[in-house]
């Protein structure tokens, strides 16, 4: 019984360690995965470029809240027009709510005018453990270092109301702007709200 337990906690910390969420201030965890769109996208090849991590699922009333409203494909929009490489990725496994093939994936946000870079389907859920990526949506900002430099809430208004978004400080523009000043981001960590990501 007792060889049991410490063979138990022996492997507590493998098992924590392999889905740990990576640390703001060291290097993001590298991924590669190819776009709805067929293009290959790896985030060591778009080291010189901020990079945005966007988790999403269209059937999320969060997500919905941001794009119904416009707010997301506002900042997404205002985040590209300055050369950030914005990538939404929707890590919902086959059968689970937000879960679509890659055309239909493409419509739904196309038909929402979004303004990402790429749309990713992580159906293994594999890019969205790697990050520790919790809700719908969890935001994660990479300097052009490719150090993790925010990640969490995409503002501090944590309802579904769209009305909030038009008071609510988004952490996410605030984090770009800081870093395109070259100055360390203010606001680094926060807590991320929506619903749980659907691995």
């Amino acid at each position: 019984m007792k060889s049991l337990l410490l063979l138990t906690l022996a492997l507590i910390p493998l098992t924590t360690a392999a889905y740990a969420a990576p640390e703001v201030g060291k290097p993001a965890p590298e991924f590669m995965a190819n776009d709805v769109d067929g293009n290959h996208v790896m985030l060591s090849s778009l080291k010189g470029k901020t990079v945005v991590l966007e988790w999403t699922n269209p059937d999320c009333p969060f997500v919905h809240k941001h794009y119904d409203s416009g707010n997301m494909q506002k900042v997404q929009k205002q985040a590209t027009a300055d050369g950030v490489v914005w990538v939404a990725i929707d890590s919902s496994a086959k059968g689970k709510e937000g879960n679509y093939p890659a055309p239909e994936l493409k419509k739904i946000y196309t038909d929402k005018k979004s303004n990402f870079s790429h749309l990713l389907i992580d159906e293994s859920g594999e890019i969205g453990k790697l990050y520790g990526a919790k809700t719908t949506p969890h935001m994660f900002v990479i300097n052009k270092d490719g150090i993790l430099s925010y990640a969490g809430a995409i503002d501090d208004k944590s309802g579904t109301d769209k009305e909030e978004v038009k008071t609510a400080k988004n952490y996410v523009l605030e984090a770009l702007a800081e870093l395109k000043a070259g100055k360390p981001v203010t606001t680094s960590i926060t807590n991320p709200y929506g619903c749980g990501v659907k691995y």
